[in-house]
């Protein structure tokens, strides 16, 4: 009996050795991507010219990267599925398996690289500061002791307190949020990435971006931090090197940022 006993005892520790090992074998997402015959990629509706909705079509700068390498991976740059994220969730929506990779005007950190791993760069940015026309404000440093509005999530609180210690800022989950209070006069500057803000002073004239930068930034995609996102993360930086090459990310740049210069080297 009790020789039947550990009998079944090694046959069922096989079994959920056996289980168990097949549930560590997880596929890499790049192999999941290419069954499914679609990337999932968690972009920005609210980041005009990067991703924003305009007459019922999402379009921008990481919409147009997105297809570029759907069409690489793919072979087809339609088949990309797009979802909203914001500075507030796309690193949960990432890990939560929703999406595949975040597209969303996202910079390389030292504190985000710790959750999530990055692609090679695809555009360089500097941290900036929008006013009104006309106002007093001439640098970041004249707002100390003024209000001034920031996206939660973003770098922007850090790196505007570094040059401007007594700044009373205002938080917002979402740019759209954030620039509708601006439009409110609740506070009497902005600061975001420079992209971000000349998409703002695009559509309206009356605001200008202050010309210093207190910041310089790279733009990546983010994957899940595992093993199973290598060959996905070599795949993108593969497709970003040669759209460098080519010339295809500064056709981008020219297409969606006309009129956008600033002191660092572009994309």
């Amino acid at each position: 009996m009790l020789k039947k006993f550990l009998i079944c005892l090694i046959v069922s520790s096989v079994f959920i050795l056996t289980g168990c090992t097949k549930k560590e074998e997880k596929s890499d997402t790049l192999s999941e991507i290419k069954k499914r015959g679609e990337i999932v990629v968690g972009v920005k509706y609210d980041s005009k010219p990067f991703g924003f909705v305009q007459d019922g079509k999402l379009q921008g700068y990481d919409i147009d990267i997105a297809h570029l390498i759907a069409k690489r991976i793919l072979g087809n740059e339609k088949l990309v599925r797009f979802v909203e994220v914001n500075a507030s969730n796309r690193i949960s929506k990432l890990n939560s398996g929703e999406v595949d990779m975040i597209i969303a005007t996202m910079s390389i950190n030292p504190n985000r690289a710790e959750v999530v791993d990055f692609s090679l760069p695809y555009y360089y940015v500097g941290q900036a500061v929008m006013i009104r026309k006309g106002t007093a404000i001439k640098t970041v440093g004249d707002l100390n002791g003024r209000r001034v509005i920031i996206v939660l999530g973003t770098t922007g609180e850090k790196n505007i307190r570094y040059f401007a210690p007594e700044v009373m800022l205002q938080g917002y989950k979402t740019y759209e949020d954030a620039f509708n209070a601006f439009l409110d006069r609740k506070a009497e500057a902005m600061t975001s990435d420079d992209s971000i803000l000349a998409g703002f002073v695009m559509d309206h004239p009356e605001f200008m971006i202050l010309p210093q930068r207190y910041s310089q930034d790279a733009y990546a995609i983010a994957f899940r931090k595992e093993p199973q996102s290598a060959a996905l993360k070599a795949q993108v930086n593969a497709a970003i090197g040669e759209l460098r090459r080519k010339g295809y990310l500064n056709h981008l740049k020219s297409i969606w940022m006309p009129a956008a210069s600033t002191n660092f080297k572009g994309s």
